[in-house]
């Protein structure tokens, strides 16, 4: 891209820099860094940004190579000391670190947004058109003080988050899936769709993926849990993580993907690849949207099909939505053992019902039996997680699929999640084995896995 339309023209500099840090435990040197200007001194940093950013923009090169990060940056800051120094700019310290940043990250990050992306207390960031910017922090929204100059200011940081990955936005293809470099999600809409201007949101992924000790320390699972978990992933089992929007589904879905022996070949398909799987035998396919003749689209379903034939030992869907669960569950009842996906839901049952129609969106006019015996045979587990009241993300059920019964297919709940209350704006309770052993538990035997029965709720007296 180049550097004039990379942050735009003089009447298109002027903006808010930075959002105030909500968050406890940050160093007083870099919340200063941070901190958004007052009221009363915002009119004057923005005509200093405005004066500096213009004369920049003249001063640099615009063939600079804006993929040599580093450089860049370094020519920057070059220029900009130049500056500050021959128009006798008096600034603080934290003052002039902020105005830099601002400026920098409007040439080499994300504009206005840029540092709540740095900010690792954030976990959503939500731009509702040019003038409104919600975060989600600790599973509660708060609106911030950042705000971009206008639409076309948003739209071209949307265009710098697209244009890397091939991916395209306009009035023919007003909404995308994209990513960041970081495996960040991002889903954009834009007018005519949207009325209040494009939309951001952005679903950050951290940048060193929560390991099962970090789930365990957030109290999505407990220790026994996350035991039983890695057994049912190293006896590959099949298993569907699901829950509702902002669940935690995927980031379950990594730690389920890390229990994976190192010497197995995975292939993961996604729409936007965020899985972070570290075994040394990955191979990472992503879905295309079709080009603006409305050809070369790849869905996930074909990507399904194809995975097929790459000897895959695992495969690991990101998310079933469609016609891509037939694919799923066919692979799954023939020889793809240990198959990981996640899809929408509100409870197990739904995890089912939900299938059951994504299949018929195949086109295949299958009977409903049919289906369900698919399902049956197929799945072995479904991981419910759910977002709470209070913010936190916890596997609420872990559930086993039985098999059939007449035209029924049978659940059976092996651990739960029971609330006790709530104190302190935080939901209490604790989770707990329903004492059943599940009808699996042979495929661990076969292995040498050996859980102790304690896990599934048994008391020693039980046995005597």
């Amino acid at each position: 891209m180049a550097l004039l339309r990379r942050i735009g023209g003089p009447a298109e500099q002027k903006e808010q820099a930075g959002v105030r840090p909500a968050a406890p435990g940050i160093p007083a040197e870099e919340a200063r860094a941070r901190m958004a200007p007052l009221p009363q001194e915002r009119n004057a940093f923005d005509e200093i940004k405005k004066r500096v950013q213009e004369r920049l923009l003249s001063e640099l090169d615009p063939r600079l190579d804006l993929s040599r990060t580093a450089e860049v940056r370094q020519q920057v800051q070059e220029v900009f000391n130049t500056i500050l120094e021959t128009e006798k700019v008096v600034l603080s310290r934290a003052e002039r670190l902020r105005l830099f940043e601002a400026i920098a990250a409007e040439i080499l990050g994300y504009g206005p947004i840029e540092p709540l992306l740095r900010d690792d207390t954030i976990t959503e960031v939500m731009v509702n058109g040019p003038k409104q910017v919600y975060i989600e922090r600790g599973g509660k929204l708060y609106k911030t003080d950042v705000t971009f100059e206008n639409d076309d200011h948003v739209m071209r940081i949307i265009d710098r988050i697209v244009s890397p990955i091939g991916r395209r936005v306009d009035e023919s293809s007003p909404y995308v899936d994209a990513r960041l470099p970081d495996g960040s999600r991002v889903n954009i809409v834009i007018p005519p769709i949207s009325l209040i201007g494009p939309v951001i949101t952005i679903r950050k992924f951290a940048r060193d993926p929560f390991t099962v000790d970090d789930l365990i320390r957030f109290g999505t699972f407990t220790p026994e849990i996350a035991k039983f978990l890695e057994s049912c992933v190293k006896a590959r089992l099949n298993i569907i993580v699901s829950g509702g929007t902002g669940s935690g589904k995927t980031t379950t879905l990594n730690v389920l993907s890390s229990f994976i022996p190192n010497d197995e070949r995975i292939v993961t398909i996604e729409n936007a690849a965020e899985l972070q799987l570290h075994q040394e035998h990955v191979v990472t396919l992503e879905s295309r949207p079709p080009n603006i003749e409305g050809k070369g689209e790849i869905t996930i379903r074909d990507l399904v099909i194809n995975s097929l034939r790459m000897r895959p030992e695992r495969i690991i869907v990101g998310e079933c939505r469609g016609g891509e669960a037939l694919d799923m569950l066919q692979a799954m009842n023939t020889g793809h053992d240990g198959s990981l996906t996640t899809l929408h839901s509100n409870s197990p049952r739904d995890t089912l019902a939900r299938l059951e129609t994504m299949v018929l969106m195949a086109g295949m006019e299958l009977p409903v039996r049919a289906i369900r015996e698919q399902i049956a045979s197929a799945v072995n587990l479904i991981v419910h997680q759910a977002r709470l009241r209070d913010g936190s993300r916890k596997i609420v059920s872990i559930t086993e699929v039985q098999g059939m019964e007449g035209d029924v297919i049978v659940l059976q709940d092996i651990f739960l999640f029971e609330q006790t209350g709530v104190k302190d704006g935080k939901i209490v309770g604790e989770f707990k084995a329903t004492g059943v052993r599940p009808k699996f538990i042979e495929k661990f035997e076969a292995l040498g896995i050996y859980l102790p029965p304690q896990i599934f709720g048994y008391t020693m007296e039980r046995f005597r």
